[in-house]
């Protein structure tokens, strides 16, 4: 006879499941942060929620979550397996880059913003000490939350991106020290002194030593060992492992075991299987973080924030205003403009995940009286859920101080109108960059212009001849020297940039070389119809150098191969050409009259052959692409 099962033990993972099943396609179909929907979830499902009404209606008990603890020891993992991620895509160099954000920015913010709150919650708690703990406390955003909304929103890479992220690893980091001050704090624990502290905290550091000596020395041998297998079951039996282990590790330590998974991540993402290993990780991350932040909502006691409304709402409020402000101010020096530190400024501004534990702690501690203690509780959960709404605000805060704020210094330079011959290159991005590269490899003069005031100074500070503006107006491009330039490169990223530019440069001109970049066949056909005498679909060219590098690889003269590409390219830009010249018949004047244009300016009515130069493999099709 088949054994009795307990269905009541598989009733919250069920339940869980039936959640995630519901809000992660409801709320992207609304447009909306699932993250939402989980913390919803939480309240709605959870002991504050329909757990009331189990009492008087027992079978609502299928309906709830109400084991917090078991919860909150799984949802820990969702933040461990998102550090994991976030570290497999960085690297030692990247942080060695962001180390002055990381140790500069983040360790002002934690500082200002504890002493500032510490102040002002001070005339509720009655002691200094507890009120420091509850500084430090509200001082710490949640990663949890952050990260996954600014990654939804493509931000993590803006200088606004770096600055918040390089914040939250210094808050992280600062986790354990502060959970140690705590237990020595605690009258109830007399055994921990500030001896013991420093024991701990020196054993913190062989820790961090550890996991990276044997990090860099385990890791690539073991996913290789995985690897070798060929099965998928136990490549991700290798992955969960090594999450769970360092995470363990660090926390026996005395480090949050977030911290541990992060260090893992970055060791593993200098190894070639950090592409495999984080698909593998993807899916348990997302349905653990939705963990997470269901247990948030759990906590949420909605009707204890009706018993001081107004207490709750004006502290959330205060919280998030003052961490707003600091984060604005230290930002300037750090070289963030008002835009980027207004963003960085409302994304760090509620309260973390790290505050409830130490809130909790210092209230089981005697060191925050209970009654405020519950309520600061709900402050925190309160901040945590208007992040997504706040990272929208941010955003749209964000563009409208951008057009307001004062241009650098370096943007209002105006470009000198006064070189012949010169090649004009609009957008200053990768493609812009490659292209100039190559221009002054051929010691061809160029000016680069770019909308992008980051970019613009970012250049200008390394030396290249990049200058702010809009080359879509006619003002602008007669200042760049459209009427003496010997060429017009367009490598935008958008349709409209680029259509818009070729149209204004070809009124100004109509004889100077236009050569656009195109995002396929189609686009490439309607530039042609404006007017350009070449446009680079990126499909096309993006098959044209998969092909010369399988036929070079197969064994094929690279001769052969350079000549036969060539001839390809020349047979696509002919049909393109063709099929446009066709449905404006007005194409052939305008053709004669740029000849006429270029032969003024000493270049041959008659197009050179292109050079073939086998000793480099380059061609001029190849260097205009």
């Amino acid at each position: 006879m088949a054994a009795a099962i307990d269905l009541y033990a598989y009733q919250e993972p069920i339940l869980f499941l039936a959640t995630a099943g519901i809000v992660v396609p409801l709320f992207h179909r609304l447009k909306i942060s699932p993250v939402l929907g989980f913390l919803g979830a939480g309240a709605l499902l959870g002991p504050y929620g329909l757990g009331r009404l189990t009492a008087e209606h027992p079978w609502i008990n299928w309906l709830t979550l109400t084991n917090q603890e078991e919860t909150s020891h799984l949802a820990e993992f969702g933040v461990v397996f998102l550090l994991f991620t976030i570290g497999i895509e960085l690297s030692w160099q990247r942080l060695r880059t962001l180390r002055r954000l990381v140790f500069g920015f983040g360790s002002l913010q934690v500082l200002v913003c504890s002493l500032a709150l510490g102040a002002l919650a001070f005339p509720l708690v009655g002691t200094i000490t507890g009120s420091a703990i509850v500084g430090l406390a509200f001082a710490l955003s949640s990663t949890a939350i952050v990260i996954p909304v600014m990654a939804e929103q493509k931000r993590l890479n803006t200088p606004a991106g770096r600055a918040t992220f390089s914040a939250l690893i210094f808050q992280d980091l600062a986790v354990a020290p502060i959970l140690f001050t705590l237990a020595v704090l605690d009258t109830g624990q007399p055994e921990v002194t500030t001896a013991s502290f420093l024991w701990a905290l020196s054993q913190a550091a062989v820790a961090l030593a550890v996991l990276v000596g044997l990090g860099r020395i385990i890791l690539r041998p073991f996913f290789q060992l995985a690897s070798a297998a060929k099965s998928p079951e136990v490549f991700m039996a290798a992955c969960l492992l090594v999450v769970i282990v360092t995470s363990l590790i660090a926390a026996v330590s005395g480090l949050s075991m977030a911290l541990g998974a992060f260090i893992a991540g970055i060791l593993l993402s200098e190894t070639e299987y950090r592409r495999a290993v984080d698909v593998t990780i993807q899916p348990f991350k997302g349905l653990l973080l939705g963990v997470f932040f269901a247990s948030v909502g759990m906590k949420l006691d909605l009707f204890h924030l009706f018993d001081a409304p107004l207490l709750v709402l004006s502290a959330a409020t205060a919280v998030i205003a003052v961490k707003a402000v600091i984060v604005v101010g230290l930002g300037r020096p750090f070289g963030l403009t008002l835009a980027e530190s207004a963003e960085s400024g409302l994304l760090l501004g509620p309260a973390g995940e790290f505050a409830l534990v130490i809130l909790g702690g210092a209230i089981a501690g005697g060191l925050v009286p209970s009654g405020i203690g519950q309520n600061l509780l709900i402050v925190t959960t309160l901040t945590m859920i208007t992040i997504p709404l706040l990272a929208r605000l941010a955003r749209k805060l964000s563009r409208r101080l951008a057009k307001r704020q004062v241009p650098d210094p370096l943007l209002a330079i105006a470009p000198p109108p006064d070189e012949a011959g010169r090649v004009v290159i609009a957008g200053y991005g990768r493609v812009g960059r490659l292209v100039a590269e190559m221009l002054a490899r051929h010691k061809v003069p160029y000016l680069a212009v770019d909308m992008n005031p980051a970019v613009v100074a970012n250049q200008r500070r390394a030396g290249d001849p990049v200058y702010f503006g809009n080359a879509a107006h006619p003002e602008f491009l007669r200042a760049c020297g459209i009427d003496r330039a010997l060429a017009l490169v367009v490598t935008l990223d958008t349709r409209g940039s680029i259509e818009a530019v070729v149209t204004a440069a070809r009124q100004e001109r109509a004889d100077i070389t236009i050569v656009a970049r195109a995002r396929d066949a189609k686009h490439a056909g309607e530039l042609y119809k404006l007017g350009v005498d070449d446009a680079v679909p990126e499909t096309i060219e993006a098959s044209l150098q998969l092909s010369e590098a399988v036929l070079a690889d197969i064994g094929i003269p690279m001769g052969l191969v350079i000549a036969s590409i060539h001839e390809r390219r020349d047979e696509f830009r002919a049909i393109l050409k063709s099929s446009n010249t066709k449905r404006d018949p007005a194409r052939t004047e305008f053709r004669a009259r740029r000849t006429v244009g270029k032969n003024a300016l000493g270049k041959s009515a008659e197009p050179s052959a292109p050079s073939n130069d086998l000793s480099t493999g380059e061609t001029k099709s190849q260097v205009d692409s």
